[in-house]
């Protein structure tokens, strides 16, 4: 078979489409004001997640989109501003550290694995309903900023940000 050469000439999508912002104002404007909208959403799903389905996944990867849509309408390099690249990592190991904290903090206290009622040791005025509501509470900031972050770093990568 011989090489198609129209394939070794057409620029890649991460070369051209992704790396470079979108010249259209509509797009700027439109991104501009539909993430806001996103992240205010993405923090809503977390903190009603508390209480019900949804919660530290679906917040992340909700936040996460808000940034992307200002990754791909801006470019990187507007964007940084938003969510610098070189955090991202560090942020994601971060909410790692404290989801596996806060249940390694109930094993070192002689329970199981996230059993927030041994996290009375920590918080010994406050009453068994409020440890395992602050304890799902530090699991889901976890969880979010892990997903949120991670997302973010992954397309900062395929871009060689």
């Amino acid at each position: 078979m011989t090489p198609n050469p129209e394939k070794e000439t057409a620029p890649s999508c991460v070369e051209e489409g992704m790396k470079s912002p979108t010249e259209s104002p509509i797009i700027h404007v439109a991104c501009r004001g539909i993430a806001p909208c996103i992240l205010l959403i993405g923090i809503y799903v977390f903190f009603h997640g508390h209480y019900s389905p949804g919660g530290g996944f679906q917040g992340g990867v909700l936040l996460a989109a808000g940034i992307l849509l200002l990754r791909l309408a801006l470019g990187p390099g507007l964007s940084q501003n938003i969510m610098p690249t070189w955090i991202t990592l560090r942020l994601s190991a971060v909410g790692a550290l404290i989801f596996a904290g806060t249940g390694l903090l109930t094993v070192i206290f002689g329970g199981k694995y996230l059993d927030y009622h041994y996290l009375h040791l920590l918080w010994p005025w406050l009453e068994p309903a409020w440890l395992r509501y602050y304890g799902i509470l530090l699991v889901e900031v976890g969880v979010t900023m892990t997903v949120m972050t991670t997302l973010v770093a992954i397309y900062d990568d395929l871009l060689g940000c």
